[in-house]
């Protein structure tokens, strides 16, 4: 088997980012929502025209990540969208960083985030944030040793479900990827 290969997404590639996205959400936490209000808010959050929009917009890069043609995840980053006061317009965020489960913990994840801060950065220091589930702890050691901390915390909607998500922020002057 082939070492998985991490590329930016391609312009035409919004049906697989999309593809992707929901699949990896799905098998990441889709058993803590009912059926149908899972089905709704993939089709809202990985609809192909909203992938479309964050591939055209120059603000965000998308990754995919392949093993022998295969999609097997993907990372979103850009601007800070999260609810926390400290946020502004310089602020960068990771939005998404997602392996389907064969590909976690094998190294591959690391080098996704790797580069998806280093394109952060890519303009110089500037505050980086991390929404990550409150239950996910392995995400939430992986950040801390990337230099990222607690700085909030909010309600992630999925339907009728109201999940505590964290906010982690690693400042301009932060630890090094």
């Amino acid at each position: 088997m082939q070492e998985p290969i991490i590329r930016r997404a391609r312009p035409d590639e919004a049906e697989i980012v999309a593809a992707i996205g929901a699949r990896t959400f799905s098998e990441t936490f889709g058993h803590l929502y009912p059926a149908h209000e899972l089905a709704a808010f993939l089709t809202e959050v990985y609809d192909v025209e909203r992938a479309r929009a964050d591939l055209a917009d120059p603000a965000k890069a998308t990754w995919l990540v392949e093993v022998d043609g295969e999609v097997v995840g993907h990372a979103l980053v850009g601007p800070c969208g999260l609810p926390h006061p400290e946020v502004t317009p310089a602020c960068g965020e990771l939005k998404r960083l997602y392996l389907l489960k064969p590909w976690q913990n094998g190294g591959t994840g690391r080098r996704l985030f790797a580069q998806a801060i280093d394109w952060l950065l890519a303009d110089g220091p500037r505050d980086l944030w991390i929404g990550v589930w409150s239950e996910n702890h392995g995400a939430q050691r992986f950040y801390e040793r990337h230099g990222f901390a607690r700085a909030g915390e909010y309600g992630f909607q999925v339907g009728s479900t109201t999940d505590r998500e964290f906010i982690l922020r690693r400042p301009a002057h932060g630890s090094a990827s």
